[in-house]
């Protein structure tokens, strides 16, 4: 592992690490860290601040995930451990925006992150994946439940796809991580308390009548 490569790893955790969801808040008054889920991703920044700064800290998130590996890949170029470091670099960005070093380790859940490091290693493995979020949160109305079951379904994908054992195992590394930081929603999921859109909408409905 030459000097490059590590120096590419660890800034890839620091470029996961950064809080777009916690910067692009910050003038709005509310700290996300206190309110709704209390988690710095997209999901409570829309929830508390609208769609347009969600959708633009789902679009970071996933920025954050892709280009340190997108990176990596052009100056790493034919090394013999070129993979390695790919998937280092990828895993870093998730750990990073998990664990972000600038928030005392205290991060998001890392489904966007994820998403991005998987749109540049296997996008027609991804594909299912969005697949099974939509029919999840649309059957459902739970996000979280539609975010853990998409991010199983990478691995059956890229499987299905013949990716390398690499990026299987990457991918066992992210969801695993993804559903040990979903333990408090699988709880609620369980016990029939966690939030559904489909509930919100309809008692918008019945409180309108």
């Amino acid at each position: 592992m030459t000097a490059q490569n590590i120096l590419l790893i660890v800034a890839s955790y620091l470029v996961g690490a950064i809080p777009f969801g916690l910067v692009l808040s910050r003038g709005s008054g509310i700290d996300i860290r206190e309110q709704g889920s209390r988690n710095i991703g997209a999901t409570n920044v829309s929830r508390l601040l609208g769609k347009k700064l969600g959708s633009c800290t789902l679009l970071l998130d996933i920025a954050k995930g892709y280009l340190p590996m997108f990176v990596a890949g052009l100056l790493v170029g034919d090394d013999p451990g070129r993979n390695l470091v790919i998937g280092l670099c990828g895993a870093a960005s998730v750990t990073g925006h998990m664990f972000p070093v600038y928030l005392g380790f205290r991060g998001g859940k890392g489904v966007a992150t994820g998403l991005g490091v998987f749109l540049y290693l296997a996008p027609k493995a991804l594909l299912i994946c969005l697949v099974v979020f939509i029919a999840a949160v649309g059957l459902t109305g739970y996000v979280s439940l539609g975010s853990l079951l998409a991010s199983a379904a990478i691995l059956p994908g890229l499987y299905f796809f013949g990716e390398p054992s690499w990026k299987l195992c990457l991918a066992g590394f992210v969801v695993t991580m993804i559903w040990i930081k979903h333990y408090q929603n699988i709880g609620r999921l369980l016990n029939g308390t966690e939030k559904s859109f489909k509930k919100n909408k309809k008692k918008k409905k019945e409180s309108s009548i």
